[in-house]
């Protein structure tokens, strides 16, 4: 059966957006047209004949209206087949009128969800007749078309006047159906597992809405300051996925983020000193930024935090008197670490599907290091491309990172070339005074050409680290043995779109 023969139609809806122009073309073609409840209201308003479910079932809408369509004369006039004279010889016999084409959609669960609605008023939000009608006319597309989706309405409204509602086009609705009836289910599953939906403000910017699916409790409780934002949640994920990878036990970290990118981050033996290092760094772009740090913040450290406006401070822990001074400014959110584990599969939603990644875990550490060059790295050197490398894995490619005594002096982000982010990153060094002579490089890729390694020695670059792998990479070993700077491969590139 190629191009469908409308004889009957099914329409039940929630919104009636876009419908009016359908519902006519149908009555022009005296095709039938069997409605419910709200949807049938709407079609006689219009003064198109519409005849009740209610009529083909010889049921009322029932039970609050919970039983309407679920009956065999709706169902059969779907989902027989009309090339298996057994099942017409069925449909005739019990009076079964052939229904080719179903508009239905659902009750909206997901907005009543993001309205914070009772649990009473969600579970009346869970639609039972509409799911079988779309899944049953999805399943039969040979001989029935689904439109589940207002915004096809024109679509195949065009298809039924040229008469192509052919059968690939019926599939393609089919399948598009199943996906959202798929989503629609995973939706009430999470719900009734008690993951929670959080609304948002609004998404990256204040005209698209946005909502967090998931228990934010898992890795932070928020002890003060105003709502946690989508750009936040962003910039937070980024802080916790960067800090993880430092060990306490080398000192107390403190990084400063913004627009997921660290412009600032320091080692040092005490909170203190991190914190002025890793403010030192950019004290520019510190301004309304995300503050992290693994070890809890003390009065001291807070003290000086206070001077400056930054949207998020995290920590494991705040001592005696923090919490009292940043509460005098409400803007200011604290948040107490409670874990610093993400997810360990990463989901992106792409064109029409997702992508999956495994979180990238891997930490280089000397042990890694292949030298390539005659010249060897200091003991210091190999301490700050130990830094770099894993700070370069959580900057945004193409990415370069300058480090020198456990602090980032400077990075270059996102970049289309490598030799700009090198240049950014020298650039940006000496607009905030850094000496850069004896400072680190790590790269998140490897160099195709020498010219990085000519630029970073006349910087004063001593020690390069990145992963090596081009079929050039004897170019780029053979400058740096030229020049006198120590090179080493770790074998693994860190790419971070």
């Amino acid at each position: 059966m190629e191009t469908l023969q409308v004889k009957n139609a099914l329409i039940s809806v929630y919104y009636k957006d876009g419908l009016e122009p359908i519902v006519r073309h149908l009555q022009e073609q005296n095709i039938g047209i069997y409605s419910t409840g709200g949807t049938r209201d709407f079609i006689e308003k219009l003064g198109i004949p519409v005849l009740a479910v209610e009529d083909l079932t010889g049921y009322p809408s029932i039970f609050g209206g919970r039983v309407k369509t679920l009956h065999p004369a709706v169902f059969g006039g779907i989902l027989h087949r009309r090339d298996l004279q057994e099942d017409l010889t069925q449909a005739a016999e019990f009076n079964i009128p052939s229904i080719d084409l179903v508009i239905v959609d659902l009750y909206p669960f997901e907005e009543t969800l993001k309205s914070g609605a009772a649990e009473k008023e969600m579970i009346e939000k869970i639609d039972i007749g509409g799911v079988s009608l779309i899944r049953a006319a999805a399943k039969n597309f040979e001989h029935t078309c689904i439109v589940s989706d207002k915004n096809d309405y024109e679509v195949v409204l065009d298809l039924m006047v040229k008469g192509q509602l052919n059968r690939e086009r019926r599939k393609h609705f089919a399948a598009k159906a199943f996906a959202q009836t798929q989503s629609y289910d995973n939706l009430i599953s999470e719900y009734l597992f008690n993951i929670p939906t959080s609304p948002l403000r609004y998404g990256e910017n204040p005209h698209q809405k946005a909502w967090f699916i998931g228990d934010l409790n898992k890795n932070f409780t928020q002890l003060q300051g105003k709502e946690i934002s989508y750009n936040n949640l962003l910039d937070i994920e980024a802080a916790i996925s960067l800090i993880s990878d430092f060990d306490t036990k080398d000192g107390a970290t403190f990084a400063i983020i913004k627009h997921n990118n660290a412009c600032g981050i320091s080692t040092n033996a005490t909170v203190s000193e991190s914190y002025d290092s890793a403010l030192s760094s950019d004290p520019v772009s510190a301004f309304g930024g995300i503050m992290i740090c693994n070890h809890p913040i003390e009065l001291e450290t807070a003290q000086k935090i206070d001077k400056i406006f930054f949207e998020i401070l995290l920590a494991p822990g705040f001592e005696e008197g923090v919490l009292e001074l940043f509460s005098k400014k409400s803007q200011r959110s604290l948040l107490k670490i409670n874990s610093f584990e993400t997810a360990s599969i990463q989901k992106r939603t792409i064109l029409q599907g997702e992508l999956y990644q495994e979180k990238d875990n891997r930490i280089e550490t000397s042990s890694d290091f292949k030298l390539v060059t005659k010249k060897q790295a200091t003991a210091q050197e190999i301490k700050d491309l130990e830094f770099a490398v894993k700070l370069v894995k959580h900057t945004k490619s193409n990415a370069i990172v300058l480090v020198k005594n456990q602090q980032m002096i400077s990075s270059g982000t996102g970049q289309t070339s490598r030799v700009d982010a090198l240049n950014q990153a020298i650039e940006k060094a000496k607009a905030f005074g850094f000496d850069i002579q004896g400072a680190v490089m790590a790269s998140d890729a490897f160099f195709p050409f020498p010219d990085c390694v000519e630029i970073g020695f006349g910087a004063g670059i001593t020690a390069i680290a990145q992963p090596g792998g081009s079929i050039k990479d004897n170019l780029s070993i053979e400058k740096a043995d030229e020049l006198g700077i120590a090179m080493v491969l770790t074998g693994f590139r860190h790419f971070k779109h």
